[in-house]
Order: structure tokens, then sequence, then C-alpha cells
């Protein structure tokens, strides 16, 4: 199904008011009615889109789901019967002078042979014609914090939701890999369908926290090192730190330049996919001294006039 912005249909901005959203349809209705429009296809249309539109942004769960599942997510939802469901044109039309008592006369096609289909074939205010697909209760997402740790290595959280006006604890299993963004779900988890349907799904959604010696992009780390000047001349070996706590030595060679990027493959975050994981890069600072002591003057003096 296309995308359908119902706030641009009315015309109305998203955060509108319910009084402003009925005066943009009253206008608009005003316009498109087909008793003014006298069979134009093209009004026709045009009526249908902003009578749909006003019948999910003027009902306030409906316009919840869409707002907060978008226009793609709410009609996996709601059927196009489903949003006329219950619904009554009767009051708004009154104000035009359209309709009587029976204002759905102007959808099923009771007035001058004129039937406005909003579905496959099935009037609004009718039976359905074939079969529609449940409609499913609202997704929830709990956002979970871990450290680069268990993304490492997995973990186990015991998590509090809120479904149906009481508090439920459960026990999730995280892989390891999750990172940033990424979702788990726990099928029929979600809200309950005010319908009768399936209830919706839980998604878990990691966050991975800031940590104190390691930067995360995705699967790799990053961690600076900073050596003096005469190490990055000469050369020497520092000591990495790995995800395990371990320390590992690492050659720098001589000539290195600040600011220079070391790669060692495979030793950072692990895919969920299993395949090969991310790289730790060890970003390489010169420390270059604000203050120098005779001693060192002296020496740097000698490597100026040595031509360094």
């Amino acid at each position: 199904m296309s995308e359908t912005d119902y706030y641009k249909e009315l015309g109305v901005e998203r955060n509108a008011s319910n009084e402003q959203i009925k005066k943009a349809y009253r206008k608009l209705a005003m316009k498109y009615h087909p008793d003014r429009t006298k069979g134009d296809k093209a009004a026709e249309d045009k009526f249908k889109k902003i009578s749909e539109a006003y019948a999910v942004l003027s009902d306030k769960e409906k316009r919840k789901q869409y707002d907060t599942f978008g226009s793609t997510g709410f009609h996996q939802r709601y059927t196009r019967e489903d949003i006329f469901k219950g619904f009554d044109f009767s009051d708004i039309f009154k104000e035009f002078g359209f309709g009587g008592a029976d204002a759905s006369d102007l959808f099923t096609g009771k007035k001058r042979g004129m039937r406005f289909s909003f579905g496959s074939g099935g009037a609004p205010f009718g039976s359905r014609t074939r079969h529609q697909p449940e409609v499913k209760g609202a997704d929830l997402v709990y956002e979970l914090p871990l450290t680069i740790q268990d993304v490492a290595t997995g973990a186990v959280r015991a998590i509090n939701i809120q479904r149906e006006g009481r508090t439920e604890m459960l026990t999730v299993k995280i892989p390891k890999g999750m990172t940033t963004g990424k979702k788990l779900r726990l099928a029929g988890k979600g809200d309950p369908s005010p319908y009768g349907g399936p209830p919706g799904d839980l998604f878990i959604r990691v966050k991975v926290m800031d940590d104190p010696v390691f930067q995360v992009e995705g699967h790799d780390l990053y961690v600076n090192r900073e050596i003096k000047i005469s190490e990055a001349l000469l050369g020497t070996s520092i000591s990495v730190p790995g995800l395990d706590g371990s320390q590992f030595a690492l050659k720098i060679p001589p000539g290195t330049k600040h600011g220079t990027k070391m790669r060692l493959s495979d030793r950072g975050l692990p895919q969920m996919s299993g395949k090969k994981g991310g790289d730790l890069y060890i970003r390489i600072h010169i420390h270059i001294p604000k203050m120098l002591t005779e001693e060192q003057k002296k020496a740097v003096e000698q490597l100026a006039s040595a031509g360094l």
C-alpha cells in the first residue's frame, strides 16, 4: 500500500486540534461533496480520501496509532472497513444540508445510484465482502542499555513492562553482537488488540552505553594511546587493552606520525550473524609538552642543530 499522509490530505499540521481537523474537513467536503460536483470522478476520489483522513484523525485511538506507526504500519493494523467501523458522518453532513438522518447513504449508493467504495468493493458501513486479516494490537518498544562487554558475550536481563494496566516482569536473553539500534522481537508481548485480534509484539531495542576506555562505531572499537616524541621517532612498544580486560603489546614503528590509526583485525565486537567481527583501532597521539626542563631544551636544540 502506498504511503498516505492524512494530515496533508486535509491540509493541517500534525499538531492540529480536533476542532481544526473538523473545520478543515468541513471546508473540503463542501467543495468535493458529490451533491456539488455532479459525477466528477476526480472530485469523487478526492472526497473519498478526505473522508478517510477525517475518520482516522478525528478518532483519538486511530490517530494515535497512525502517528506512532506511520501510514504503512497503520494500514497493517486497520483495514479500510475498520477505519469507518462505527463512524457516523450524519452530524457533520447535516451542517451542510447534505443527507438526512442516514448520511451513510452517500457512501452506500442509495442516493441517485451512486456507490462509493472505500475498500475492495465493500461499503464502509456494511459487512465485509471478503475476508480481512484481524487487527493486531499495538507493538511496544523497550530500550535496553548494554555495556560493550554485554555485547561481546551476550547477556540475560530481567525487564519490567506495562501491559493492560499492570507491570509484568520478563527475562530476556540478549545474543552477543547486538549493537545500538538493533531489535529483538518477542512475539505476542505487546498491547492487546482493541478488536479481539492477536496482541502486538514487544521489541527490545539495544543502546550501547558509553565506555571509559573504548569508543564504539558499529562493531568497531577505538582506543587512544599517547607516546613521547622520542618514541615516535625511534619506535616503541605499547600496551593495548582487550575487551576481556587483558593487555597485549603493540609495536609502534619508527617515524610514526601524530594521529596514525593502527588496526587490529577481529578484536572489536562480534557480529550476530557469526561472521567476522569488528576491528580494534588504536589512535596514536604524540605528546607535545608545554614546558621543557633545561635538559630537555638543550636536547631539542641539539636535535635542531642536527637537522631534526
